[in-house]
This record gives structure tokens, sequence and C-alpha cells, in this order.
């Protein structure tokens, strides 16, 4: 199956091109995956978008997806998946924080049969290394509050890690948050609908340059929202949600 790797950069000069190299040797020179590399360059004010197209003249599999209208890290991720031609997606940061053999690890899991894969940072086998330590006290806050809430196993929710098969992303419709809550939106909308979703330990490195664009305080009434609205969705209107999965995945075979 071809992978495609989305890749929201805002901003990234200092960072995106050693994203880009260790991405394709470890993708494409040590595992042989076919893949694509969509880069969303968000609105960068610095050099990104040249660093993007040195790295489009030395391999082909590597796309950019201009955004100059509204930022946001969630629109970011949003035009990235509708570029999407490949069957597994895997969303990935630009800030070197994610680990290259963890996106062949999500590849392959998928590929077990596998609708969804979930790395969590938190569970026996992972690594996290210079994770700043009140962001670490509010993400597990809200991610046990999130998994009490939804009766799951999951515990890293909130990370944008993740990977899912392309009919997954098109059957879950059209997502509308514009900034990090988009990484609750995509992983409930999964959860909700019932996907086989594996969940794997993952590795986690704090960025080395530049700072992260995640405000905790802007953030947290637009995560309340996004949990609020995916908790009614599965107590009430489950019914629904899952018929319009069971057509979707029909019109889809139908084609």
């Amino acid at each position: 199956m071809k992978l495609s790797v989305v890749i929201p950069a805002y901003n990234e000069e200092q960072n995106i091109g050693l994203c880009l190299t260790e991405l394709r040797k470890v993708v494409r020179d040590e595992h042989q995956i076919p893949f694509e590399i969509i880069v969303v360059n968000d609105n960068s004010s610095d050099g990104t978008e040249s660093v993007i197209r040195e790295h489009m003249e030395l391999d082909a599999g590597i796309r950019i997806v201009n955004r100059t209208t509204l930022g946001g890290f969630g629109r970011a991720i949003r035009s990235g998946l509708e570029a999407v031609t490949g069957d597994v997606v895997v969303i990935c940061l630009a800030d070197l924080s994610d680990d290259p053999q963890d996106v062949v690890a999500y590849y392959r899991k998928i590929n077990e049969g596998y609708d969804c894969v979930f790395g969590s940072r938190f569970i026996r086998g992972s690594k996290v290394e210079k994770y700043p330590v009140v962001k670490l006290v509010v993400n597990r806050i809200v991610n046990t509050c999130i998994r009490v809430l939804f009766r799951t196993r999951f515990n890293d929710l909130t990370n944008a890690f993740k990977a899912y098969r392309t009919t997954v992303i098109r059957d879950c419709g059209t997502f509308r948050s514009s900034h990090f809550n988009i990484t609750l939106e995509l992983s409930l909308s999964a959860l909700i609908r019932n996907y086989n979703i594996a969940q794997i330990p993952i590795n986690w490195y704090g960025r080395t340059w530049g700072a992260s664009n995640l405000r905790i305080g802007e953030m947290g009434r637009r995560y309340l929202c996004t949990v609020l609205m995916f908790y009614f969705q599965r107590m009430l209107i489950r019914d629904d949600v899952v018929a319009e999965q069971l057509a979707n995945q029909y019109h889809f075979y139908e084609k």
C-alpha cells in the first residue's frame, strides 16, 4: 500500500529539511515503502517554502501545498488530507519531535489489518525526551479525563502523530477543527465509529529549534467543545453516525 505522510509546517525553516531527509532515508532507503510526503506550508514568513522546494527537486515523492489564506494547524492538516493519494495516512510534525521509525511501525501495523494506529508516549516501550513539565501535567490530566469519559484504553488521544487508512479519513466526513483540536477530532471520529484501532508505543523528542505554537490557555475551550461534541454524538445519535459510516463504505466499494 502507498503511504502518505502529511506534514503541517509554519515557520519551520530550520527543521523541515532534516525532517524530510530523515523520513526519506527511513521510509524509502531502509524499508522501500512506496510513499508521498505532502508538506503543507501554512503561511510561513521565513524560508520554509524554499527548503521544501529544494527537497522536491531531490525527490519526486515530495509535494507542497501552499496555504495563503487564514492559517491554523487544523486548517493545514485538512488541506493536507484533501491532497492525499495514498492508502495509509500518517500525520507527522515538522519539528523533529516524531520518530521516522514509528512512521514505519504505523504502516506495518495497518498492513496487519488495523484501520487506525494510535501511538502513545505513555505506555511501556515508549520514550519521551524534553517534554515541558507544565504541558506534560496538563496532557496527562486531559487525556485521563477523555479516557474515562469515552471508556477507552487509548491514553494519548491529543497527540497528532497517528495513522489512518485513507478510507477511514474519507468515511469520517468533513473535518471542521481549525487549530490543534483537529487532533481530537480525528481520533474521536474514528473511536466512536468503532474502527479497528491498535495502540503502540512511540518515541517523542522535544524540538531543538523554535517554539511550539500550541497555547494551552487558548486551546482549552476548543478541546472542550470537541470532546463534548463527540461525547454527545456517541451517547445520543450513535445510530445515525454508524448508519452514515456504512453508507459511505457501501458507496466507496460500489465505485
